[in-house]
């Protein structure tokens, strides 16, 4: 049984495409997906399943299809590699450091995908990075970095340009989910 979290992208933001967190870990709990919790309302939901990644995306997807009358992208990892997506930063300390003392916001994201993104749709990406907005691919993750604002950055809006699906999450939110997975499998030892 392996512990998955699943990222749903572009629920419950701007008034567009609402979900109770309620209603979606009863949907989730009734097609058969064990210890169903979720994180916040944009869509972070941890649960155990012994399926492959493939199926579970198409199920989740379809369901939430279904109940939900939404068509959405589900991107999932399991607790592991959310363990080493974490642990992989490959910013600097130092570089994190200096993109915060320059924003008000968050500084660090994780951009993440259902698969990795071909080198000519990350190319057409890249050209967006400058001193203040930068990105690092890693397999079907990207690690982004504002200076200022990911909501005025060109780099964070042309992601569509990856032409794959892709769900962002902040530094914060991102270690919040490594927590509550790794608390996860540490009950499920006991």
């Amino acid at each position: 049984m392996a512990i998955y979290i699943a990222l749903l992208r572009g629920i419950n933001v701007g008034g567009k495409n609402i979900i109770k967190m309620a209603e979606l870990r009863k949907t989730l709990e009734q097609i058969g997906l064990l210890r169903v919790q979720t994180y916040i309302q944009s869509g972070n939901v941890l649960f155990e399943s012994d399926a492959d990644e493939e199926s579970l995306r198409q199920l989740i997807e379809s369901e939430i299809d279904r109940v939900f009358h939404i068509s959405l992208a589900v991107i999932l990892r399991t607790a592991e590699e959310l363990n080493l997506i974490a642990a992989n930063c490959p910013y600097t300390a130092d570089e994190i450091s200096e993109a915060e003392s320059m924003s008000d916001a968050e500084s660090l994201y994780v951009a993440f995908l259902p698969k990795e993104p071909s080198k000519e749709s990350l190319a057409r990406l890249e050209v967006f990075q400058t001193e203040d907005d930068q990105l690092r691919a890693k397999g079907r993750e990207i690690y982004l970095l504002y200076r200022h604002s990911i909501l005025k950055s060109k780099l964070a809006n042309n992601l569509p340009k990856l032409d794959v699906p892709a769900t962002v999450r902040n530094w914060k939110t991102l270690s919040k989910l490594v927590s509550l997975a790794n608390d996860m499998a540490a009950s499920t030892q006991r």
